[in-house]
């Protein structure tokens, strides 16, 4: 989604998004309020943060910025997987393959995120899914390196 659709979704569920100085991470939340950082430079960029800080809102309980624990570290990966299925999904990949995207480059640029975001996303889904999954009428590989097949129909 377009960061303007996010902030609308944000806007669906009364939260309140801003733009802030942050110190130490891009985005922030707390109860209703959502804080992006004010120096990122794209709306990709920040559509992915944003993304990121939705997955936290309706996955994660508590304040997790403590991540030496392990139980903050497994809803921060459940608020990213939430990220990135908005974000890209098993959809989203094969949609990429459909039109043609040969690299990370053109897969992030046609799905409007960043390179790093849609990397992490395929690290996770692997290691969600192993070295391949079916999805509709396609199979995805995550190993040795992103690949998808379409099936043929008998």
């Amino acid at each position: 989604m377009t960061y303007e659709k996010l902030l609308l979704a944000a806007e669906q569920e009364h939260l309140a998004v801003k733009e802030k100085p942050l110190r130490e991470h891009d985005g922030l939340i707390k109860g209703r309020r959502i804080a992006i950082r004010n120096t990122i430079q794209t709306q990709i960029e920040k559509s992915c943060v944003l993304a990121e800080e939705l997955g936290h809102y309706y996955t994660t309980v508590g304040d997790i910025i403590d991540q030496s624990n392990a139980a903050n570290r497994k809803q921060e990966l459940r608020a990213r997987l939430w990220a990135y299925n908005c974000q890209i999904g098993l959809r989203g990949i094969v949609k990429a393959f459909d039109r043609n995207c040969r690299s990370m480059h053109e897969m992030a640029e046609y799905l409007d995120v960043t390179e790093e975001f849609l990397k992490e996303a395929i690290t996770a889904y692997r290691n969600k899914y192993g070295i391949c999954t079916e999805f509709d009428n396609y199979i995805i590989f995550f190993e040795p390196h992103l690949a998808v097949l379409k099936k043929v129909s008998d």
